[in-house]
């Protein structure tokens, strides 16, 4: 389900001296300072960079439990008062807005919360937004023409594309994208779209970054995936022959937030709010729109270079916290057969 990380350490308490001995995780000499749990959907290769830093800049401990957002929102759920994390940092809106719908999380100081668009954040206060993807359809630009690009997901359950699509059901951002459908479409519509993408041959892959680098091989040839994944290609490569297509007021253009909750088990409020407010920072957020190319949550941090402006996107109008049914969403993936 993932695995405990520490960042390198530079304080330990003596209660974080014995869980780290019951964990088998390394050690330092001073004795001090508490340490953070934060259990993490976003991938290691994202975040771990802002919080190396995060913990010298704040002289703080951090450890991480990486894994797939989904089943850190299982583990917590399951976890319970039990937990060993301060901090869910998940890769989507659902998964906090379930957690916060089961009474495992507590309210952020208004403080924090007032810095991000009410869009963006959980009415009760409960989770935040710290970077925002939109959703996208990536193509091949060499297997597929402009004209041929669907106007709508619907279009992509059509016999001209069967065979030629790519998703990813395990990954937390499509399960998200899958409950939007849910909230917007109605379940039996919803369920009637998966069914039809599997009869129509649609592949599986494990993550959206395995998706794009299928479509740059051509072994698919349009793929349901997020923003930002497709920068890190054409970073290595200009002529990464894969590009992106936008549908418009569907799930499959949905704007979502990586956003993080407060565990109500936490006994480090103080210091868990901390290291919100340097994620909220606008260094932290220039860091998403440079390094990781997603769109930053803070006003005046400019959004990532070629990318579509948030203003030119259109997203389906749906409130980010009725995202927040998880296991449904998970039934009905199993009960189409794709899980």
């Amino acid at each position: 389900m993932g695995k405990l990380k520490t960042l390198p350490l530079m304080k330990v308490s003596a209660g974080a001296l014995a869980f780290m001995l019951s964990s088998g995780v390394g050690l330092s000499v001073d004795a001090q300072t508490k340490t953070l749990t934060i259990y993490s959907g976003r991938g290691e290769k994202l975040i771990e960079p802002l919080l190396e830093k995060a913990k010298k800049d704040l002289s703080m401990n951090i450890q991480v439990r990486y894994g797939d957002t989904a089943e850190l929102a299982i583990a917590l759920i399951e976890e319970g008062k039990n937990t060993r994390a301060d901090l869910f940092f998940a890769q989507d809106a659902g998964a906090l807005g379930t957690l916060e719908r089961l009474k495992r999380t507590q309210q952020i100081s208004p403080n924090l919360l007032n810095k991000v668009d009410p869009r963006f954040r959980s009415p009760q206060g409960h989770w935040l937004g710290i970077s925002g993807r939109a959703r996208v359809i990536d193509y091949n630009t060499k297997l597929v023409k402009k004209n041929e690009l669907p106007n709508s997901i619907w279009d992509l359950t059509k016999p001209n594309w069967r065979g030629r699509v790519a998703w990813a059901p395990t990954n937390g951002s499509f399960q998200s994208f899958v409950t939007a459908m849910r909230v917007l479409e109605g379940e039996p519509r919803t369920l009637q779209w998966l069914r039809a993408m599997k009869a129509n041959g649609v592949k599986d892959y494990r993550n959206n970054t395995a998706i794009v680098e299928a479509l740059g091989r051509g072994e698919a040839h349009v793929g349901l995936v997020n923003n930002y994944y497709l920068a890190n290609f054409q970073k290595d490569n200009p002529n990464f022959p894969v590009a992106h297509h936008y549908t418009k007021q569907d799930a499959g253009s949905m704007f979502n937030v990586a956003g993080v909750a407060i565990l109500n088990s936490t006994k480090q409020k103080a210091e868990v709010e901390k290291l919100i407010d340097y994620l909220l920072k606008p260094s932290s957020q220039t860091y998403f729109a440079q390094q990781t190319n997603e769109y930053p949550l803070v006003s005046g941090v400019p959004a990532p270079q070629k990318q579509l402006p948030l203003s030119q996107i259109n997203p389906p109008k749906i409130n980010l916290t009725n995202l927040n049914d998880l296991p449904g969403t998970l039934e009905l993936l199993q009960q189409a057969g794709v899980l």
